[in-house]
């Protein structure tokens, strides 16, 4: 609490100082904002809020700020964005907001990545010296509309739960799964996958699996509850998630010729993780869009899961080091999405790229891992791969009694597992083989799974390692 208030003090005082004596008091107290006016568009005797601020919280902020979204407090408004003035300058000028968790100098670029600029970051603190000022309202942006239809379109199918679920927070985050039966006899491919939170201001994210085993069934409802509990995976050995949800994420239909694999007799069962931070509770009932796709599909989206489910991460260390690797995918491949994944005790990861005789290059980098804070990232332009190349995850891990996120009070030696007080290490990467061609195009025979059966048994082979517990 002290030191937020003295964090108050200081942007206050930063806001009352002249412009260079702000800049001074900042850099003082290590907060470092850039120079007062930097990147401002044009000659601007002061910031207002309708002329400038609005405009960067609509393009950075309000996807989650807003009435019923996944943030705690709405910035939509003047009176909304007054409240929060000294917040948002002191997260935006240490980079806390928006979230985002790969670092940006890593070599692939990724989409979606809201990072503010250097002139954005201005604007908060240009406003914050100006006194904060409304502006004239005939100047302000159209606002932005925030509905629940579906983006990509009417969907062939659609699914959902059944009954409303009211999560329990007593314990903090909750972690649901729900069957959705399809109805689908045959096997169908996917051109898209869109999902819509029952209530926003709860769903933190969604990953949807398929269960062609049936395991289940036995679950569903066996609390009295709709669904089952499934912190940290779907309670099946699934290969990968078929999709996935975070709020801020833009759906999009796969490229022509691509698409995702839903095999036949399936039942999607969806993963629904319910933050406790929003402070609020009521009954959520999410739905599923499916896209089937329209025209030939040439290429499976795949999934290969870069894991190690054998570390052991002693008691009261500090970070522990974890690897995982993939050393030979023997084809020309194209990498298109990317996912680490860890749970409480996970402080960074690294995934590389490293072609035979070549060196690493880097296709995501976690410096500083937030578990509220994960996505399913895809490149800015996918990423070619030769054959035998080689795929490496270095992570880290803080078992020690100064983690605050260590559920283990006190701490315990921690292995692979499902469980809150358990751990993974885990990267999904989303690729297509360049030579599958399941149609004949261009006069070429097509290809089956079967033709790619020595590499798809190692892929399956370290998804369906068993885990230790459930």
């Amino acid at each position: 609490m002290r030191k937020n208030l003295l964090a108050a003090a200081l942007f206050v005082a930063v806001a009352s100082a002249p412009s260079g004596r702000a800049v001074e008091l900042a850099a003082a107290h290590a907060i470092a904002p850039v120079p007062a006016t930097a990147g401002l568009p044009g000659p601007v005797s002061r910031v207002t809020f309708h002329e400038q601020v609005e405009r960067v919280l609509q393009k950075n902020c309000q996807t989650c700020h807003h009435e019923g979204g996944i943030a705690p407090f709405p910035l939509v408004s003047y009176a909304d964005a007054y409240e929060h003035r000294v917040k948002m300058q002191i997260v935006t000028g240490n980079r806390t907001m928006p979230p985002w968790k790969p670092d940006s100098q890593c070599g692939a670029a990724l989409q979606g990545n809201p990072r503010l600029s250097d002139g954005d970051v201005a604007v908060f603190l240009e406003w914050l010296r100006h006194g904060s000022p409304e502006g004239d309202a005939t100047r302000a942006p159209a606002p932005l509309a925030f509905d629940d239809g579906w983006k990509l379109g009417a969907p062939d199918l659609q699914l959902g739960m059944t009954q409303p679920f009211q999560p329990d927070f007593a314990t903090g985050d909750v972690y649901r799964c729900f069957r959705l039966p399809t109805g689908l006899n045959g096997q169908r491919y996917l051109s898209g996958i869109e999902v819509a939170p029952g209530n926003r201001s709860m769903v933190h994210h969604v990953l949807l699996f398929a269960d062609t085993t049936g395991a289940t069934a036995a679950l569903d409802g066996k609390d009295g509850q709709p669904g089952y509990p499934c912190f940290g995976g779907p309670g099946f050995n699934a290969v990968s998630p078929l999709g996935a949800w975070v709020p801020g994420y833009r759906p999009a239909l796969l490229s022509d010729g691509i698409g995702i694999d839903l095999p036949k007799n399936a039942t999607l069962v969806m993963q629904v993780h319910y933050s406790a931070r929003t402070g609020g509770v009521a009954p959520d009932q999410t739905h599923v869009a499916l896209h089937f796709a329209k025209g030939p599909v040439q290429k499976r989206l795949l999934t290969l899961p870069l894991v190690n489910q054998t570390f052991r991460l002693p008691a009261g260390q500090a970070n522990i080091p974890v690897s995982a690797s993939f050393a030979a995918i023997p084809y020309d491949v194209t990498l298109r999405n990317i996912a680490p994944h860890m749970h409480l005790l996970g402080r960074t990861m690294s995934v590389t790229l490293t072609p035979p005789g070549g060196t690493a290059a880097c296709l995501v980098n976690v410096p500083d891992w937030d578990f509220r804070w994960q996505g399913f990232y895809a490149f800015v332009t996918p990423v070619k791969v030769s054959p035998f190349s080689r795929m490496d995850v270095q992570a880290s891990y803080d078992n020690s009694a100064d983690n605050s996120n260590n559920p283990n009070k006190p701490p315990k030696d921690v292995t692979w597992g499902e469980n809150t007080s358990d751990e993974m290490c885990l990267c999904y990467v989303s690729f297509t083989i360049d030579s599958e061609n399941l149609t004949g195009a261009a006069g070429l025979a097509p290809t089956s799974l079967e033709t790619f059966e020595p590499f798809w048994e190692m892929r399956t082979a370290a998804a369906a390692a068993p885990s230790r517990d459930r």
